[in-house]
């Protein structure tokens, strides 16, 4: 099965060809500003990967709660154009071949469970740290969305009285505050550096960063017992990310007595393609029965 495939982000759309089983032909371009210049640029893609081969259909990984039975984007996202119109529809008049569409998170997931991480346990919860916090709940193999498609919203699981997992387990917001108070300009990279040569303030605040992801996932531990916790996200590339945080979570165990809790924590596999391939799986699972 030949499928193209489209990651909508915030900045810019991924695209890859999936043929012989692997991805292929991957490229990028910026993030159109309308929705009438996007569909310029997809149907242009698609003409020119038509020519290479005959596809079966097109694949979307997008932002914001995708309900694909209706074919709409609720809810909100950094890309608002896409939101609250028959999105699936036009896009099957577009290109002529049938379409999918999931959730971003819920494809990186669907990646992982399909050939990488999680292949080989029947439930996990993939943990997304990005700009803030998402994901997905994975049951019998099977995403479990819930009745409102929240399931995997786990950024707004509310941390204390006052802020949310997304705002407390943020690797962005805590560069952010960091270069506010001292008004320096430094990445993500350079403030964990930092935190490790000991420099106080960049120390407290990733120590703040580890803590809270490790309290989220206490949560989950609690409320699934999924058996495997797979981190994806930029920042789960840091080799330090999965022992520290796996520190905050045996005291916080400890604390509450968990002691007998028995899970894994591991790093995705295919990291920046997990979305254009969970979006191919989701296709296939679509239309190929």
């Amino acid at each position: 099965m030949n499928v193209l495939a489209f990651d909508i982000g915030g900045s810019s759309v991924k695209y890859g060809l999936w043929h012989n089983e692997q991805l292929t032909e991957q490229d990028a371009f910026p993030l159109p500003k309308t929705w009438a210049e996007m569909k310029i640029v997809l149907k242009q893609i698609f003409e020119q990967k038509s020519q290479l081969m005959t596809l079966s259909g097109v694949a979307f990984s997008a932002p914001g709660v995708v309900d694909d039975q209706k074919g709409e984007v609720r809810g909100v996202s950094a890309v608002p154009y896409i939101h609250h119109f028959p999105i699936k529809k036009e896009l099957e008049e577009l290109f002529g071949v049938p379409v999918s569409m999931e959730n971003d998170a819920n494809c990186a997931a669907l990646a992982e469970v399909w050939q990488g991480a999680a292949k080989d346990v029947p439930h996990s919860i993939f943990f997304v740290i990005g700009t803030g916090i998402g994901g997905a709940v994975i049951i019998d193999r099977k995403l479990f969305k819930g009745r409102n498609l929240f399931g995997g919203e786990f950024g707004y699981m509310a941390l204390n009285e006052s802020a949310s997992l997304s705002e407390l387990g943020s690797s962005v917001k805590i560069v952010k505050k960091y270069n506010q108070i001292h008004g320096t300009e430094i990445d993500g990279k350079e403030l964990f550096a930092r935190a490790e040569q000991k420099d106080p303030l960049a120390f407290q605040l990733v120590e703040q960063f580890y803590a809270a992801i490790a309290r989220g996932i206490y949560n989950l531990l609690i409320c699934f017992d999924p058996g495997r916790i797979v981190l994806g996200g930029g920042v789960s590339k840091n080799e330090q990310l999965l022992s520290n945080i796996q520190q905050h979570l045996d005291r916080i165990l400890l604390e509450h007595a968990v002691t007998e809790m028995k899970y894994e924590m591991v790093s995705c596999q295919f990291g920046n393609d997990a979305n254009l391939i969970g979006a191919v799986y989701h296709f296939i699972e679509q239309y190929s029965k």
